[in-house]
């Protein structure tokens, strides 16, 4: 009997050991994981389209037009809805990159930037966002954004794809249309190259759409 009982002591005494050794090594396990996620923790970097602009509008040629325009809503795919830098790989496979971000999503970056650049030419009495409360126009400047991303290659470009209309608000139609597609070259390397590439395109685009405005209204003087 004595036997017997020292046996079982002895065999709960490895037991115990035998737990509290595998409790230790989860404990150790779950430690080292928390500690590596936290190591390997990447800081986002975030980019924005940076657009030079005219800081003397007396410059422009000629007088404001009697003209208030309203910058609308510029829709996207779902994609294009995320602040995520999208990159294409084929002709219809698109990806994006975790931590390389616009500080907004694309079609807002772009809204933005067609009310700062019409605002900045001079030649409009008044150009307002139909964000703003209470907004009043005689024209709606509204459009779809279809690309926005960096095209892999090779060889490797910005590519960016709008499609614009402006809305004769009284006469209820569409009097001017745009659709300006182009892919910029990247020169040099990494993100910020691409980011580069696309802030030209955009430039080039706010430039013909300004344009493109002023010369409709040139054809069909505002009464």
């Amino acid at each position: 009997m004595r036997r017997a009982v020292a046996g079982g002591k002895t065999m709960a005494c490895e037991e115990g050991g035998l737990m509290r050794r595998e409790v230790l090594a989860v404990a150790i396990l779950l430690l080292a994981a928390a500690m590596a996620g936290c190591g390997a923790a990447r800081p986002i970097q975030y980019y924005t389209i940076d657009l030079p602009g005219r800081t003397d509008t007396s410059a422009a040629p000629g007088d404001p037009m009697p003209v208030v325009l309203v910058v609308g809503h510029i829709s996207t795919a779902h994609l294009y809805r995320d602040d995520r830098l999208i990159y294409r790989t084929g002709a219809n496979e698109l990806n994006t990159y975790e931590y390389r971000r616009w500080v907004e999503p694309p079609g807002e970056i772009i809204e933005h930037a067609l009310l700062r650049s019409l605002r900045r030419s001079g030649r409009f009495r008044a150009v307002q966002s139909q964000r703003s409360n209470n907004v009043r126009g005689d024209y709606l400047l509204r459009g779809r954004l279809e690309d926005f991303e960096e095209v892999t290659g090779p060889p490797q470009t910005g590519r960016v794809r709008i499609e614009l209309e402006l809305y004769e608000i009284k006469a209820g139609k569409t009097v001017w249309s745009h659709v300006y597609a182009e892919d910029e070259p990247v020169q040099g390397k990494g993100v910020d190259a691409v980011v580069h590439a696309l802030n030209r395109n955009v430039e080039r685009a706010l430039a013909q759409v300004t344009a493109g405005i002023e010369q409709y209204f040139a054809a069909h003087p505002p009464h």
